[in-house]
């Protein structure tokens, strides 16, 4: 089966497509940013290849947070090139803060 023989089939991946177009794209940079990071650092390909897809996986996850906020869906773009550049460890680090700063813990400490 050609895909010239269910036109519908096509309009119907491309409309999903182009719904979806900013997420990927966003997902897609992370991804591309995180494995540029990591090689340009002297990581390994393995390295590489896990910090780019929990890279994607985080940026994924802000996606809502941004519609949440009110920003467009475009902004998604910035949030993947800021995931990918920071990577996952100064995520963890500036999460650990603002948790920190939010929710003090007990005693303190």
């Amino acid at each position: 089966m050609k895909m010239s023989d269910k036109p519908e089939l096509l309009a119907i991946a491309l409309a999903w497509l182009s719904q979806h177009a900013p997420v990927l794209y966003a997902g897609g940079l992370s991804f591309l940013v995180a494995v540029t990071r990591v090689i340009y650092g002297g990581g390994t390909r393995r390295q590489a290849l896990l910090e780019a897809a929990l890279c994607t996986l985080i940026t994924l996850g802000l996606i809502p947070v941004l519609e949440w906020l009110g920003l467009p869906q475009n902004m998604a773009t910035a949030a993947g090139v800021f995931t990918g550049f920071l990577g996952v460890k100064k995520l963890a680090e500036l999460a650990d803060r603002i948790a920190d700063w939010k929710l003090p813990r007990a005693g303190g400490q």
